[in-house]
């Protein structure tokens, strides 16, 4: 588990209780003694306009072919979880170099880094 990972996961609901499975990227590696890691939320419903936060993630192109989603998808950096490792259900992909550097420059800009 590192960052960059693409992984199916058990993530919580936003607004109700309870778990739902999806993918989510890893922004970091397991932490602490009981390991957790930081994800950010992958969905397929893509926004009809997307935030500045948003990455999409198109799996037909060689970009984004090695995360292993099934279909055209956004990740959503600004919707982020801690989640105990044992949420993480199965390893899908990765992303590639160029997305990572996005990802990390847009975290950036987001937080204000």
């Amino acid at each position: 588990m590192r960052p960059g990972d693409v992984y199916l996961a058990r993530f919580p609901f936003g607004d109700v209780p309870g778990m739902k499975l999806r993918p989510v990227l890893l922004l970091t590696g397991p932490t602490g003694a009981v390991p957790e890691v930081l994800v950010a939320y992958i969905s397929s419903v893509v926004p009809a306009l997307p935030l500045d936060s948003d990455i999409l993630l198109n799996p037909t192109t060689p970009e984004h072919s090695s995360t292993n989603l099934k279909v055209i998808s956004a990740l959503r950096l600004h919707k982020l979880a801690t989640l105990h490792c044992s949420s993480l259900v199965r390893f899908l992909g990765i992303i590639s170099p160029e997305t990572s550097t996005e990802v990390d420059s847009r975290l950036r800009a987001m937080l204000g880094l």
